[in-house]
């Protein structure tokens, strides 16, 4: 399970982005999405640098959780 932290993701419309853009990539993933804490879950067995650089790719940053 990846945990990241999108920190300039403020509405629906940001988290159909990042969700439609990890999906891009691995489309059995299971994403969630959490506005208030900014943070998406991702189930897969991509890479996590593959799945940042889609994030990034849609226009968002993301970092790690802890």
């Amino acid at each position: 399970m990846l945990k990241l932290n999108v920190q300039d993701m403020s509405c629906g419309h940001c988290a159909a982005s990042v969700t439609k853009a990890v999906k891009a990539v691995d489309p059995s993933a299971d994403v969630r999405v959490d506005l208030g804490s900014k943070l998406v879950t991702v189930e897969t067995t991509v890479a996590p640098d593959a799945i940042r650089s889609a994030i990034g790719e849609a226009g968002y940053a993301s970092e790690l959780a802890a």
